[in-house]
């Protein structure tokens, strides 16, 4: 690893940046990241100070993303909504979706943002 050296006065200071992620850290890791930093502060602070926090917060992002998007699949599977009922009766067709995704946005914040177990 080549360092780069800053002179500063008569000391010099290594030049040092962080990887630069593009990647957004989005709903989930933004209520991860506020729950390290109210309920874990030493591992918020390990995070924080290595420079893997923005790449740890996005990967937790997608993770969630992803999970939610196959607990939702699954679930209007499960429970047969169709785009019939969506047609037939919209307004309970809403109120459905909507229970649905409460259902499965509550399994991810406790399987992937909280890191509790499911009972």
């Amino acid at each position: 690893m080549e360092l780069n050296y800053i002179r500063c006065g008569d000391c010099y200071i290594p030049e040092l940046k962080l990887l630069e992620e593009k990647r957004p850290v989005g709903k989930w890791g933004r209520m991860h990241r506020d729950y390290l930093k109210e309920h874990h502060p030493i591992q918020f602070n390990l995070l924080a100070l290595s420079g893997n926090f923005h790449t740890y917060l996005a990967d937790l992002n997608e993770q969630a993303q992803d999970r939610l998007e196959r607990i939702l699949e699954q679930m209007i599977a499960a429970e047969g909504i169709t785009e019939e009922l969506k047609a037939a009766n919209p307004i309970l067709w809403v109120q459905r979706m909507n229970n649905i995704r409460n259902r499965a946005e509550e399994m991810v914040l406790r399987e992937l943002i909280y890191g509790e177990a499911m009972v």
